[in-house]
C-alpha cells in the first residue's frame, strides 16, 4: 500500500482550518493545520509535507515571507495560495516566488482538492527528478584512490564513522583531498539521501558569518529587509561540511559550539531557538591545537569537533598511489581514456615532491592531455619543474621550481588567503595572481 502524503493548511481562521482538514483528509492524504506562521514553522520542524495550502494574510508574518520559508525549508514542497478577490496582485507575486497555484475565497472544495492532488503529483515529479540527478552524480563519485597503507587506513576510518552522527574533523595539507573524504563520509551515511551543504569558511565575510551560517530575521541589522535562512536550515536532516573551519571568526565559533552541544541554533535577531538535526563534518589545513594556543581558535570548540580525526597524508608520502591516481584522472577527463603516460613521464611524476598534492597532480594531467603527442603524455608535456631532473640538467631544483614550492607553502600556511600570502611574500596581489597562473598552483 502506498504511504499517505501530508498536507499543511496555514490559515488564521480556525473554521477554515477545521473545514479543510475534514474535507481534504483521506486514507491517502493526511492534513495538519496551523493558524500562524510560528505554528507553521513548528509543524515543519516536526514533519515533512509534500503540499502546503497557505493564506497570504497571517497575524504574525507576511504570507509571501512564509512562502519563501516553506520553499527554503522543504525544496520539494508545492505551495497553493489562498487569497481574496481584492488581493490578486499578491497571488501573482507568490507565483513568481515559486507557488504552484492560487485559489480565491470563497473557494470550491472540489476545485481545491483537485489542485492539491495535482500539486502532490508535481511534488513527486520534483522529488524523482532530484533523486535521478543524485543517482547520476553518484554513478561516477569522487573516490579515495590508492592502495597504499595510509589510504587503506583512511577507508577503514571512513567506513567506521560514516554510519554514526559523530562530528568528524578532517586534517591535511591543501589539495590532499579533504573534500573528497568528507563526501565519502556523507555518501556512506544514513543521511546520504538528505541535503548535503558544503561551505568554505574562508569565503565568509567576518561581519556576515553568523547570519550566513544561522540566518537572520527582518530588521535584525542594517540591510536585513527580509527574513533569510542560513546554512543550518538548508542542511536540516542532512550533512553540513564546513571546510577550512580554522577561518571561522572567533566570535562565531561560540555560537557553533552551542549548536554542537545543544543541537539548537538561533537566527540573528530571533528570540526563538530551532532544532539542529544535522551531521557536521569539518576540515582544515591548519594545526588547530596551535591555533588554540595562539588564541585564534576556541578551545572548547576544538575539543568538540576533534571527536574523530581523519588525517590525510600528503601525496609525497604515498607516491605508490600516483599511477592509480593518474589512471583515475585520465578516466574522468572527456576522452582521457584514449591517452597514456610514457614511462619517462611517469617517472617524473613519481619523483616530484608535489607541494600542491592531489589537486596539483590533477591539474598536471589535464595540462598533459592538452599537450600530448599522438595520445601519449610525454615528459615534454609536463611543467618544467617536473622534468628538469629527467632531462639531466641538474640534481638541484631550478629557481623557478624553488619559487613555486615557496609560494605554494606560503599559500598553504595562510589557508590560501592570497592577500595575506602576498604581504608575507613582499609582492603585490597582482604579482601573486600572475605567479599562481604561471606555476599552475592550486
Amino acid at each position: 500500500m502506498t504511504s499517505p502524503y501530508s498536507v499543511l493548511v496555514v490559515d488564521d481562521e480556525p473554521s477554515i482550518g477545521k473545514l479543510l482538514k475534514k474535507e481534504l483528509s483521506t486514507p491517502s492524504r493526511l492534513v495538519s493545520t496551523a493558524e500562524t506562521a510560528h505554528q507553521a514553522r513548528e509543524a515543519l520542524r516536526r514533519n515533512t509535507y509534500e503540499v502546503a495550502v497557505l493564506d497570504l494574510r497571517l497575524p504574525d508574518a507576511d504570507g509571501l515571507d512564509v512562502l519563501v520559508e516553506l520553499r527554503q525549508h522543504s525544496p520539494d514542497i508545492e505551495v497553493i495560495i489562498i487569497t481574496g478577490h481584492g488581493n490578486i496582485d499578491s497571488a501573482v507575486e507568490a507565483m513568481k516566488l515559486g507557488a504552484y497555484d492560487y485559489i480565491t475565497k470563497p473557494f470550491n472544495l472540489e476545485e481545491l482538492e483537485l489542485v492539491v492532488e495535482r500539486a502532490y503529483q508535481r511534488a513527486c515529479l520534483r522529488f524523482e527528478n532530484r533523486q535521478l540527478r543524485h543517482a547520476q552524480k553518484q554513478a561516477q563519485p569522487q573516490q579515495i584512490v590508492g592502495n597504499s597503507a595510509p589510504v587503506k587506513q583512511i577507508r577503514f576510518l571512513i567506513d567506521k564513522v560514516a554510519p554514526t552522527d559523530v562530528p568528524v574533523l578532517i586534517t591535511g595539507e591543501s589539495g590532499a583531498g579533504k573534500e573528497v573524504a568528507a563526501t565519502a563520509i556523507q555518501a556512506r551515511s544514513k543521511r546520504a539521501e538528505k541535503p548535503y551543504v558544503i561551505k568554505n569558511c574562508a569565503t565568509l565575510q567576518k561581519e556576515l558569518a553568523r547570519s550566513e551560517l544561522f540566518g537572520y530575521v527582518k530588521g535584525s541589522f542594517t540591510g536585513a529587509t527580509e527574513n533569510r535562512e542560513g546554512l543550518m536550515t538548508f542542511a536540516n536532516k542532512g550533512t553540513l561540511f564546513l571546510d577550512e573551519i580554522g577561518e571561522l571568526p572567533l566570535e562565531v565559533q561560540a555560537s557553533l559550539l552551542r549548536t554542537l552541544e545543544n543541537k539548537t541554533y538561533r537566527r540573528v535577531g530571533d528570540k526563538d531557538e530551532r532544532t539542529a538535526d544535522i551531521r557536521l563534518i569539518f576540515a582544515t589545513n591548519r594545526n588547530l591545537a596551535k591555533e588554540v594556543e595562539a588564541g585564534r581558535f576556541h578551545e572548547a570548540l576544538y575539543h568538540r569537533i576533534n571527536v574523530f580525526n581523519i588525517e590525510l597524508p600528503p601525496l609525497r608520502e604515498r607516491k605508490e598511489d600516483i599511477p592509480l591516481l593518474v589512471e583515475y584522472f585520465l578516466g574522468r577527463i572527456e576522452g582521457g581514456g584514449a591517452y597514456r603516460v610514457s614511462d619517462k613521464a611517469m617517472g617524473c611524476l613519481i619523483n616530484y615532491h608535489w607541494p600542491g598534492n592531489i589537486r596539483e597532480l590533477r591539474n598536471v594531467i589535464e595540462r598533459g592531455v592538452i599537450l600530448s603527442e599522438a595520445g601519449v603524455i610525454t615528459e615534454n608535456a609536463l611543467p618544467r619543474e617536473l622534468s628538469v631532473k629527467a632531462e639531466g640538467e641538474s640534481d638541484f631544483l631550478s629557481l623557478d621550481a624553488v619559487e613555486r614550492e615557496h609560494i605554494a607553502k606560503v599559500l598553504a600556511c595562510f589557508g590560501n588567503n592570497r592577500t595575506l600570502a602576498a604581504t608575507a611574500l613582499g609582492i603585490s596581489r597582482k604579482t601573486l595572481y600572475r605567479k599562481i597562473r604561471e606555476y599552475n598552483i592550486m
